[in-house]
């Protein structure tokens, strides 16, 4: 049966909605490491505990913005977390399509 799926055409959008971008000691551990620095150093600078103590997430800076976004470029695309490289097909928030500039394809 047929389906949408969106294409990123890398807007940056999502990256401006504030939130929570979640990452797991796996994502941690390679962000880290294409950052060059070790991991504790990436957890004490770049990471903080979710408010409800249920995980971590990458910091924003202070406008909401992902702190790895540099303009229209994510400094860790390489290696961003499944939160980031889901969205929208398999996470999505309230107002999304006003603002994502995804385009949808059937996939069979």
């Amino acid at each position: 049966m047929p389906s949408v799926h969106y294409q990123c055409q890398r807007c940056t959008n999502c990256c401006r909605w504030p939130g929570f971008v979640t990452v797991t000691q796996q994502e941690i551990a390679a962000i880290a490491l294409h950052l060059g620095i070790d991991e504790h150093s990436f957890i004490q600078h770049h990471i903080r505990l979710r408010p409800q103590r249920d995980g971590l997430a990458l910091l924003d800076k202070p406008n909401g913005e992902c702190a790895f976004l540099d303009g229209r470029d994510c400094r860790i695309q390489a290696v961003k977390p499944i939160k980031c490289a889901a969205l929208p097909n398999t996470w999505n928030f309230p107002g999304w399509r006003e603002l994502c500039e995804a385009v949808p394809s059937m996939r069979h």
